[in-house]
């Protein structure tokens, strides 16, 4: 920062001797000074704490006495003194936490120490204020008055004899016994007055000149003499220059929240910089902010300067603090610094520490791809005005463009933060909460959280972004195909297990929380592990408005905690593939890919035995007679059945009954015996078969084989046929379909898979074993005689 001039020194001075120190012991606070000329008005406005208290208390103004006994003159319970009638009154605005105090028709008598207070007069509470009331416009003891601010033009008329008219013009100004040339017509200038002071003449008709100054300081008040002609025959007349004591402006703030500086300036400063200064006691007016990109340190990410028009502008301050209490300038200069005799707006800043205000963390740290929650407070009574988040940028001094709303995501914004930011009005009550997430060092900086209602609630907190791992884990992004069952798992640290977690699918205006499976079974559901700390997001059947980001998170009552955001694209399912790894199967069943080869992947149902759909092509053929004889036969495939198998036979024609005929004379002695035991064990089979059979159907698909599909018995010398009992065998289609066998026997096509068999199944083997070996026998009895 730039140390002050030695001219504008004592223009500092003077500012500090008008703007005593205050004393911040009583929550009341009001203006300290107030001057005024005699048949003006004064205004007086006094604050006091926001609560329901003050807003009901009686509030009154008094005078001070010699004895320093205050004697009420006006007050908010419709008391008026003699004096004050007709010309005051006082009116209280509970909204903004204040009364004003109007007197009209000011006479000198009115100087004086009033105060202004709350509650009883002499006993509540109350701030001190100084009325000064001085002569108007006109003359005071034949002398010319002017009264003009600081900053501001001034013009003075000097009347001149017609005697003078030709002789030179100037201007002096009495300092003490003395008086110095200050301009004349000749184009002198003192330097104190350089390029600020003229003398005008509007034509030799005139007999008057005039005296113009510009940019008026405090240092220009005194008395002056105007002289056409020489000292001893010359015309001369006085006048005396009063420039106002710079009377601020009142802003009355809470700790932790937010004032605004409403600056408005003269059309002769309209295409200047503009800044905010604070006024120091050693330091002269230190700037605060301004249009050039300056800023304070101790300010910086609290203060914000917006341009309204070119002569006026605004400076919001968040997050006050004790020590930001006092005097401020506001002003326009090429410095962009103030500068003595340019116009400038006082303020003085009173910092409530009896504030209502909530305290929330300034300051929120967050690490690369975490997450961070800010808590916003605003007032309650604006529940339903819209709320904002905006980020305020380091490197442009009225730029805090907004990233999120009540109503969503801002549109310029969508693109960078789509799926990462977030605003919920929870936890309600005066605070709502912004969630942003996927976290980049770019992030960092400060934030300013706004409504569109009353902006003392308005707050500022910093981002940090350190060292570490977020403590949510989630899969990075996911594809998912139509139809498909997907299940997106959130692991989270022990320190999380009393929080509530939960997923929710990330939108414009929300994070809509899913629901539960029983709620909603075909929407997305959670289900949650505690065991393991882990919960899972299971989408079931995909759809394609389930694409988007879906966040996990933690909360704490109505307090929202970590969160971490995961994006889903879905796609159209690609023809003939499945990901077999996300279909539920139910219990017991089977789920086959095509073209698998690997049966040993597939869950077989306990007791059940499993079969390769490739090596499913098996001819049995089953003989039965008046016994219940049966056999097996396994046909390698297709080409060998239709090769290698004969076509079946009539029962009642001639060749059919001396073919079995033949079979019965060469088999029935080696036979006798097997029939018999065959007999016995095929009802057996035959029982246990019908209570245990378990058909299972796939896709709706069913294969019934019965007995009489198969050659009849005679075909095998079977005398007394006696019935084809129908045996069931299911069977499917498809490589992913599940089947279900209840032969005795299979032969594969490829390679063969031996089963693990139960003792029943043991038994049933040994006797197809048999059976097999008696009709290979038979086989060649017959073909013998024919080769022969």
């Amino acid at each position: 920062m730039q140390e002050p001039s030695a001219m504008m020194l004592p223009f500092l001075a003077c500012l500090l001797a008008v703007f005593p120190v205050v004393s911040m012991k009583s929550p009341i606070f009001g203006p300290q000074e107030v001057s005024r000329l005699e048949g003006g008005s004064a205004s007086i406005k006094c604050y006091y704490p926001a609560t329901s208290v003050n807003r009901h208390s009686r509030k009154y103004w008094c005078r001070q006495g010699a004895r320093g006994r205050c004697t009420t003159l006006i007050s908010s319970d419709r008391y008026v003194s003699k004096d004050y009638e007709g010309r005051a009154n006082l009116t209280n605005f509970p909204e903004s936490n204040s009364f004003v105090v109007d007197i009209g028709h000011l006479t000198q008598n009115d100087s004086g120490r009033y105060k202004c207070g709350l509650g009883i007069t002499n006993q509540g509470l109350f701030f001190d204020v100084s009325l000064d009331v001085s002569p108007g416009l006109g003359f005071l003891n034949g002398t010319q008055v002017h009264t003009a601010d600081p900053g501001r033009t001034v013009t003075i008329d000097c009347p001149f004899s017609s005697e003078n008219s030709m002789e030179m013009k100037s201007v002096y100004k009495k300092i003490g016994p003395n008086r110095i040339l200050v301009t004349d017509s000749n184009g002198y200038e003192h330097p104190d007055y350089k390029n600020r002071v003229r003398l005008t003449i509007q034509d030799t008709s005139q007999l008057a000149f005039s005296f113009v100054i510009n940019q008026l300081k405090l240092s220009d008040a005194g008395m002056y003499v105007c002289q056409a002609g020489d000292d001893s025959r010359g015309d001369k007349s006085n006048f005396d220059l009063r420039v106002l004591k710079p009377e601020p402006e009142l802003v009355y703030g809470d700790l932790r929240g937010s004032v605004t500086f409403d600056c408005a300036l003269g059309p002769e400063v309209a295409n200047l910089p503009k800044f905010l200064c604070r006024v120091n006691n050693d330091k002269g007016c230190r700037v605060v902010v301004n249009t050039l990109g300056k800023r304070a340190q101790d300010f910086e990410g609290r203060v914000l300067l917006i341009s309204k028009d070119n002569r006026s502008f605004m400076v919001h301050i968040t997050g006050l603090r004790k020590e930001d209490a006092g005097h401020y300038l506001c002003g326009a200069h090429s410095d962009g610094e103030p500068q003595e005799g340019w116009s400038t707006q006082a303020w003085q800043l009173f910092v409530n520490e009896e504030t209502t205000m909530p305290r929330i963390p300034s300051v929120v740290k967050g690490v690369v791809g975490g997450s961070v929650a800010v808590l916003c407070p605003y007032n309650p009574k604006d529940r339903d005005s819209l709320k904002y988040l905006c980020h305020w940028e380091e490197a442009q001094t009225g730029s805090c463009p907004q990233l999120v709303s009540s109503e969503g995501l801002v549109q310029e914004q969508y693109k960078q933060y789509e799926g990462r930011l977030v605003l919920y009005e929870e936890p309600g009550n005066g605070t709502y909460t912004v969630i942003l997430n996927q976290l980049t060092p770019q992030d960092a900086g400060f934030y300013w959280c706004r409504t569109s209602g009353d902006s003392r609630w308005w707050s500022t907190v910093e981002l940090k972004i350190v060292e570490g791992e977020p403590n949510l884990k989630v899969p990075k992004n996911v594809t998912a195909s139509l139809g498909e069952t997907l299940k997106l798992p959130c692991h989270l640290p022990c320190k999380f297990s009393s929080y509530e977690k939960y997923w929710c699918k990330w939108g414009n205006k929300s994070c809509k929380a899913l629901p539960s499976q029983d709620e909603a079974p075909r929407q997305g559901s959670v289900s949650c592990d505690g065991k393991n700390q882990l919960i899972n997001l299971i989408l079931n059947p995909v759809t394609k408005e389930d694409e988007g980001w879906y966040w996990c998170g933690v909360k704490d009552g109505l307090r929202f905690g970590e969160t971490m955001a995961v994006h889903v694209e879905v796609k159209e399912r690609v023809k003939g593939s499945k990901d077999v790894s996300q279909v539920n199967a139910a219990p017991g069943k089977k789920v086959i890919e095509p073209g698998s080869k690997d049966v040993s992947q597939l869950n077989a149902a306990p007791g059940k035995e499993v079969i390769d759909p490739h090596v499913r092509k098996i001819e049995n053929k089953v003989i039965q007679d008046s016994s219940l004889f049966a056999e097996d036969r396994a046909v390698k495939n297709p080409a060998d059945s239709a090769g290698g198998s004969r076509p079946s036979e009539d029962p009642g024609s001639s060749s059919g009954q001396g073919g079995s005929s033949k079979v019965l004379i060469s088999t029935l002695v080696p036979l006798a015996l097997v029939l018999a035991l065959g007999a016995l064990a095929v009802g057996v089979v035959r029982a246990r078969h019908r209570r245990n059979v378990d058909r299972v159907s796939i896709r709706s698909y069913r294969t019934d084989i019965s007995m009489s599909d198969f050659e009849n018995s005679r075909d095998f010398g079977a005398n007394d046929n006696m019935g084809a009992s129908s045996v069931t065998q299911e069977t499917s289609l498809g490589g992913k379909d599940e089947f279900t066998a209840t032969t005795e026997n299979t032969v594969e096509m490829e390679e063969p898979k031996k089963a693990k068999r139960s003792s029943k199944e043991e038994a049933d083997m040994a006797y197809t074993a048999y059976l097999l070996q008696a009709n290979n026998m038979a086989a060649n009895v017959q073909d013998g005689p024919s080769e022969a």
